[in-house]
């Protein structure tokens, strides 16, 4: 039988609240089916939610929230949802901008004069819609040698390794970005206009109002938090080993909270409870006039055909998911204190119960792609296939011919014209002229690719990189070694991992991509590290 708590008033579903609405009514065993893997006294578990129109139908708890004290989860177990927090600190932002304290369109700089100028305005809307530019601190410190989790990060740290960055990732507003660091400036950019202490500010205006008695940030990690949950992760003998967040960055996530209260906080926003909810949800505009399905911590879209609102998370050994669907008046929260549980998959399933009869094929099924329109000989389809680089982020994407058209990173494509190939999913290629594509996405976002060839550089190429490279931005030296097995990069702590050429120039690495720079007599005088959150790092040679 599954670890849980079970009031009466949560188990019973109220048919009066599913009529007309819901197509299904579920009882917990239904659910109880989805969580199976989470179920008894062995490992960590997770918690569930489920509410329509504000009205709890079941609050469900699978698992152990203390492994070492014998300490079950329950539908009161406060555990953390990681970046599922974000909405929580857009609504601080935005009641500051209500109140008429700030403005979403201020330059940033006006509270924050220790970032560099970078000639370009970032403004406070940016950093709700992640289009800032802004590398993310957490990615930077990484490279540096402390990953999150591994040392204590605050807010004075965050805002030192954010003002070292001499650049952006890219101007303002081009691209939507995912980066913790604008939501950590949030917080702190709430604390500078409000005079309070991020908390205060979240419990007197957010927290109280909505009647989140459970709800707080973990701006001290130390701090004793009843009913709290500790969150978990494999260890090599098959069993758990602690994973925490021990740090007090908070803003981006660290928020600790029960699934009742997200509930409570979700289904405030639908009925505009705050007085926020169309700020909340307007969704970021690119300089291009791209809409994205960003809004202020919270993604704007579909799940199988239906409007979706809602934002997943993930901090240490903490998953969660919070979701709701406007039309059916259904919200769903999910956190595990397990790092390898799915929050936004179970949270799925359960609304796949729900809502069978409304949603669309599931994800897993694939729509074929479209019949080719005209059949492209062998030897033109090897022409316009083989190896190319992404112009934005430096990866290397392998084309090959097909029987029926083209396969890549991203599935099979079918020829529509001589140069234009569809996909699933509203992808599609489009050759040039000039020997590059444009992959365009399904979010009407575009990347340039253009060939290059293989490179297999030999010893003395590879000996003229050898020395080391520093990064005033993340303060930190590596060096490139050479031995039998190939070229190393090796850390501060004498760690070495491989370097793997992809083309002239460029290698891969485990911290992401490696481009060498050289200088006009071809010598090389630097390197240049791109990784998701990160892009064109400067690492200068000193030896």
């Amino acid at each position: 039988m599954p670890l849980r708590s079970r009031p009466l008033a949560l188990i019973v579903v109220t048919l009066l609240a599913l009529a007309g609405t819901l197509a299904r009514a579920q009882t917990p065993a239904q659910i109880d089916t989805i969580f199976s893997d989470w179920q008894g006294t062995a490992g960590p578990g997770c918690v569930v939610g489920v509410s329509q129109n504000g009205r709890v139908l079941h609050s469900l708890a699978y698992g152990m929230a203390d492994l070492e004290h014998g300490v079950i989860n329950t539908p009161h177990t406060v555990l953390e949802p990681g970046s599922v927090s974000k909405q929580f600190t857009a609504a601080a932002a935005i009641l500051l901008a209500q109140d008429g304290l700030l403005s979403l369109e201020d330059d940033i700089r006006t509270y924050f004069p220790e970032l560099p100028d970078y000639g370009e305005t970032v403004t406070v809307r940016h950093l709700l819609n992640h289009t800032s530019g802004l590398r993310d601190w957490g990615a930077v410190a990484g490279i540096g040698g402390w990953p999150r989790t591994t040392r204590v990060h605050t807010h004075v740290q965050m805002l030192d390794i954010s003002a070292r960055q001499l650049s952006l990732n890219y101007s303002p507003g081009t691209f939507y970005s995912y980066t913790n660091t604008g939501y950590n400036l949030l917080a702190v950019l709430v604390e500078r206009v409000s005079g309070m202490s991020f908390a205060e500010f979240s419990r007197t205006r957010v927290f109280e109002p909505l009647g989140l008695s459970s709800t707080q940030w973990r701006d001290d990690f130390t701090r004793v938090v009843k009913d709290r949950a500790i969150a978990y992760r494999p260890d090599r003998s098959g069993g758990f080993a602690m994973l925490m967040p021990f740090e007090n960055v908070h803003g981006n996530g660290g928020l600790l909270t029960t699934v009742g209260d997200l509930l409570a906080f979700t289904h405030a926003l639908e009925s505009d409870e705050l007085g926020i909810s169309e700020e909340m949800h307007r969704q970021g505009v690119l300089n291009d006039g791209r809409v994205i399905s960003y809004a202020s911590g919270l993604f704007v879209d579909e799940y199988r055909g239906i409007r979706q609102v809602g934002h997943s998370g993930a901090t240490a050994g903490y998953r969660g998911y919070l979701s709701r669907y406007p039309d059916h008046g259904l919200a769903v929260a999910v956190m595990c204190n397990a790092a390898r549980a799915n929050a936004g998959g179970l949270a799925h399933e359960v609304v796949d119960l729900y809502l069978a009869d409304h949603l669309g094929e599931p994800p897993s099924v694939q729509a074929p792609i479209p019949a080719p329109l005209v059949r492209l000989p062998r030897d033109r389809l090897q022409m316009i296939t083989g190896r190319f680089r992404n112009t934005r982020n430096h990866s290397l994407a392998l084309l090959e011919p097909t029987t029926e058209g083209i396969r890549g990173p991203w599935g099979r494509f079918s020829p529509q014209t001589g140069t234009r190939f569809e996909g699933t999913g509203s992808r599609a290629l489009e050759y040039s002229d000039d020997d590059t594509f444009t992959l365009i996405g399904a979010n009407g976002d575009s990347l340039r690719f253009e060939r290059v060839l293989a490179w297999e550089p030999d010893d003395e190429a590879l000996q003229s990189l050898v020395g080391g490279y520093h990064s005033a931005e993340a303060e930190v030296t590596y060096r490139l070694t050479l031995d039998a097995t190939g070229l190393k990069i090796v850390d501060r702590y004498g760690s070495a991992a491989p370097m793997t050429p992809l083309y002239e120039d460029t290698f891969r690495t485990g911290m992401g991509i490696m481009r060498v720079v050289r200088d006009a007599r071809d010598r090389a005088t630097g390197l240049r590290l791109t990784q998701s959150r990160v892009w064109d790092l400067h690492f200068e040679r000193v030896d």
